[in-house]
């Protein structure tokens, strides 16, 4: 298993790094991004930890000053499109997890609902044919779409609830990381947690708001994770608000703890030929475990979501941004 972190100076600008056992931070040479070295390694037809290992330098930085946000490095979100930000597709599979259903569910459910809301078939329909034997294609999961690369933010970045917002949470996740070759084919380059963060109060309205509650700012990283498995990870994800703990809770999350294989998510959202063009990239959340809004937090401005998984390196912290302004019409004027 491999670490790479993606680093910005105000002077030397964008670097990366191997994060070694030490906890110091090795910058690579010669590549300056993770998408060009996964293009390095896709062009020499080597794996991306033998690429990385191969164009380690002798630079050294350590990681607790960056990290702590006492360094003039900074760090950026794990893997971006760095030339073409559109070129980034930033995606989603909710009710992956029991308690990201049932969440839902209390969402929605009403005394003249039906006892099983829409939200919770789907999750029962993972549960019955979500996990297919290998080589074949199960039940199609919910999908959903974030935006583009601009929405990424790194760690140490705030998350913004927009003037129209109506809140803002946090979503502890891991999402995968992918690269289209040039034959089309999507390549998984790792792993990484994530806050996928959404407008749950928007979202409770009426779940068709489902898509509009998605298009918000989003983290991941610190660091991209190479040549692991997700087959089981245990987490913590908490908030603080000035400085001290507000609400925190474990998580579960990885294939054994999810209605659907990663294979069978991978799948239905790779069928799509447009989402095979080659150069792009992909950031796809696999779906949250637990959320503070169900448990009647509300975040203010300023509070820190913290999520912490266990391999998967350092916690990524964001604070939170609210817009105070209020809504203005956006107006379309004719050509």
């Amino acid at each position: 298993m491999l670490r790479l972190i993606q680093l910005q100076h105000p002077q030397q600008g964008r670097r990366l790094a191997i994060v070694e056992k030490d906890d110091r931070l090795r910058l690579l040479e010669g590549v300056y991004s993770a998408y060009e070295l996964a293009q390095s390694a896709l062009a020499r037809g080597n794996g991306l930890e033998e690429t990385a290992q191969g164009q380690a330098g002798r630079e050294v930085l350590e990681y607790e000053p960056i990290h702590s946000g006492s360094s003039a490095w900074r760090i950026v979100p794990a893997f971006d499109h760095p030339e073409e930000p559109a070129r980034c597709l930033v995606t989603g599979t909710g009710l992956t997890h029991k308690k990201s259903a049932e969440n839902r569910q209390a969402m929605h459910a009403t005394a003249q609902a039906a006892p099983v809301t829409d939200s919770m078939r789907m999750y029962q329909w993972g549960i019955e044919g979500g996990r297919p034997a290998t080589g074949k294609i199960g039940v199609a999961p919910e999908w959903f779409y974030k935006g583009c690369g601009t929405i990424l933010r790194g760690h140490g970045e705030p998350l913004e609830v927009p003037e129209f917002g109506l809140d803002g949470g946090e979503e502890a996740e891991v999402a995968g990381v992918y690269v289209v070759d040039n034959t089309g084919v999507p390549r998984r380059a790792g792993f990484v947690q994530a806050n996928e963060f959404s407008d749950h109060k928007f979202e409770q309205k009426n779940y068709l708001y489902l898509a509009h509650s998605k298009l918000r700012t989003c983290a991941i990283g610190p660091e991209l994770i190479i040549g692991s498995e997700f087959n089981s990870a245990r987490g913590k994800t908490k908030i603080l608000r000035k400085g001290k703990p507000l609400w925190e809770s474990e998580f579960f999350t990885g294939e054994k703890n999810m209605s659907h294989t990663i294979a069978n998510l991978e799948h239905h959202h790779f069928k799509y030929r447009a989402h095979r063009r080659p150069g792009d990239v992909h950031i796809h959340f696999f779906g949250a475990d637990v959320f503070s809004c169900g448990a009647g937090i509300e975040l203010k401005d300023g509070d820190v979501m913290e999520i912490e998984l266990d391999g998967f390196g350092r916690a990524l912290r964001n604070p939170i941004r609210i817009e105070s302004a209020k809504e203005k019409l956006v107006p379309v004027r004719p050509m």
